[in-house]
């Protein structure tokens, strides 16, 4: 988790409570008081020290001009964006503590908006682009470090080390829009880098930076790429080359009173929360409390959309719920006075219903299980009565794990090798590879890092699969298996999808071995105890018998597949894979598969 390093007089000083302390002196009292505050709302003191401490311990040697201010360092939740930097800390504590109240951000409306114009060319190599203005602010030397530091904090975090989200600040001042947003190629783009007055082209500037020990880090993200993005203001002056580096001419000093930002990104979504996290803490310093100037972006197919949008989020919680997953007994109305001391705003409906609104802050905050997970901070985990409970249970294994394991053992018996595989794959082999047509039953994963890792499967054969492909050499026959879940898109759960577990089994021989899978088929049936019914046979209790008929998948070689049905429902497929199927895998045997799913087991 991220640490946060403040100094411990100027949190104090904001909070306006010293525990204790005096200035610019250690005391272990207000440390031990501080700590229980941070373990209260959900943080940890992670250590007391100094500049000079800490360049000590780094290098054995601290520099004439290293500070002495008593240093603490806090460890913040990875998903709490709004505590990376000392504003955001305080504020939050404060209105903890009850000594503040929830700040209202505001979206000005100026004259004229500022425009940002996307190009088509960008949505080659970086898509997204969102912009706001900070209006008449007001630095000195600690906000402005701060300023700096909450970017290279979420540069390092949200941002992927700027792969998903990279930040460019700029004195406005210094520009003159309408700005563009352009993709180049590299020998196109010249400007001065950041504390630089050298003009350099793109591959000049590559190689530059190839001696800079902060940001070589980030070359590789765009250094191959045929084009670069850049943004340019009206008059072509370079405001910066995302992800890597900033103008030297637009450069924020502490003489800067209009900041625009511009925030590029391969994800929209985390765009938006890393601008309204910097708009949100630094707004503070605005002569306008709390206010952003909002701009316009004109996309390349000609829509456009004005953002910051700073309006909060509303999520509908049942009181009843939250007590019963907390353990205590609480009013609608003790639950809205919690929830604000959690940064939340929550208005009362009734006794059954809460309307809490979640501020631009809060993006941690989705469900109605991260409020009642806020409750239960601001009531104090201590504060909680332990209970014995109504019922008294005794733990055991979950009914679908001990049949996971039952089949396991089984499948192990006759011959099989299990494997693990990877959950994820790319869509191309779920569908291609495997000759099926596209069920829309994948879930996409929004920011794959690689294509063979798009969606997670949907069928455990396609791991198999590729497990043989990569032990080719491996002698024959190769007989595999493995007890595992896949993920299916559904309407029935709140998530939009489920899990489910399956067994796979796959023979790779010289021949198609499928009387073997059939036996294995036949082999887990009767240790499960279900009986074998003829397809026309309804003599027999269908609940607890099974039978095969002829099934057309593609995977499939034609006329060697067949369905598993159970209680006259399918619950998978037996049969000798289709040849092309083999070919995609790069397979050079026979292979008979099957496929089932065990929850009916259950």
């Amino acid at each position: 988790m991220p640490v946060v390093n403040v100094i411990r007089d100027d949190l104090f000083e904001r909070l306006g409570e010293w525990f204790g302390a005096e200035p610019k002196k250690q005391s272990s009292e207000a440390d031990k008081r501080f700590d229980e505050l941070c373990f209260n709302f959900g943080i940890e003191l992670d250590d007391v020290t100094s500049e000079k401490q800490m360049q000590r311990k780094e290098t054995g040697i601290a520099s004439s001009d290293a500070s002495d201010d008593i240093l603490y360092k806090i460890e913040i939740p990875a998903n709490r964006y709004d505590l990376l930097c000392i504003e955001g800390l305080a504020r939050a504590l404060k209105i903890f503590l009850e000594k503040d109240s929830v700040p209202q951000y505001r979206v000005t409306s100026p004259p004229k908006l500022e425009q940002m114009i996307v190009k088509p060319e960008v949505l080659k190599i970086r898509p997204h682009v969102v912009c706001a203005v900070l209006r008449n602010i007001k630095f000195n030397e600690k906000n402005y470090k701060s300023f700096i530091d909450l970017q290279e904090k979420l540069h390092q975090n949200v941002c992927r080390k700027r792969t998903l989200v990279s930040i460019g600040t700029h004195d406005l001042d210094t520009i003159t829009g309408p700005f563009t947003y352009e993709a180049l190629p590299p020998n196109e783009i010249k400007f001065a880098p950041l504390n630089n007055t050298t003009v350099m082209d793109g591959n000049q500037l590559m190689a530059h930076l190839d001696n800079d020990h902060h940001l070589k880090a980030y070359l590789p993200i765009i250094r191959d790429s045929p084009i670069y993005p850049v943004i340019y203001d009206s008059n072509r002056i370079v405001l910066s080359l995302p992800p890597i580096i900033n103008g030297n001419h637009s450069k924020i000093t502490l003489n800067t009173k209009n900041v625009f930002i511009e925030v590029t990104a391969t994800d929209a979504t985390k765009a938006e929360v890393v601008l309204n996290t910097i708009c949100a803490m630094f707004s503070e310093y605005c002569e306008d409390k709390y206010t952003t100037e909002p701009v316009e972006i004109i996309l390349s197919d000609g829509s456009k959309k004005v953002l910051p949008d700073f309006t909060p989020r509303v999520v509908d919680v049942v009181p009843n719920y939250i007590n019963s997953c907390v353990g205590v007994n609480l009013s609608a109305d003790s639950m809205a006075k919690y929830v604000q001391k959690m940064g939340l705003s929550a208005v009362v409906k009734s006794d059954e219903l809460l309307h809490v609104a979640v501020p631009i802050t809060r993006t941690d905050v989705f469900h109605a299980c991260d409020v009642m997970e806020d409750v239960a901070i601001a009531y104090g985990f201590n504060n909680i009565k332990m209970d014995n409970p109504k019922t008294l249970t005794v733990g055991k294994t979950q009914p679908l794990n001990k049949v996971s394991d039952l089949i396991r053992a089984e499948v192990a018996l006759a011959g099989y090798t299990e494997i693990l595989t990877f959950a994820l794959c790319s869509r191309q082999e779920i569908y291609n590879f495997m000759r099926r047509p596209d069920d829309g039953l994948a879930v996409s994963i929004a920011n794959p890092q690689t294509k063979e890792f798009q969606v997670p499967r949907t069928s455990l054969l396609v791991s198999a699969l590729k497990t043989l492909a990569n032990n080719k050499d491996h002698s024959l026959p190769m007989k595999i298996f493995e007890v595992s879940d896949v993920v299916l898109k559904t309407q029935s759960t709140d998530v939009g999808a489920q899990n489910q577990r399956r067994l796979v089994a796959v023979v790779c021989d010289k021949s198609s071995a499928f009387q073997v899978v059939h036996g294995l088929l036949d082999r887990v049936m009767l240790m499960l105890r279900i009986s074998w019914k003829g397809a026309n046979n309804n003599n027999n209790n269908s609940q607890y018998s099974y039978y095969l008929q002829p099934s057309e998948d593609p995977a499939f070689f034609p006329g060697m597949c067949a369905d598993v049905i159970l209680a006259n429902q399918k619950i998978g497929t037996v049969g000798v894979l289709h040849p092309e199927v083999l070919k995609n895998y790069e397979i050079p045997n026979a292979c008979s598969a099957l496929e089932i799913n065990i929850e009916p087991f259950v």
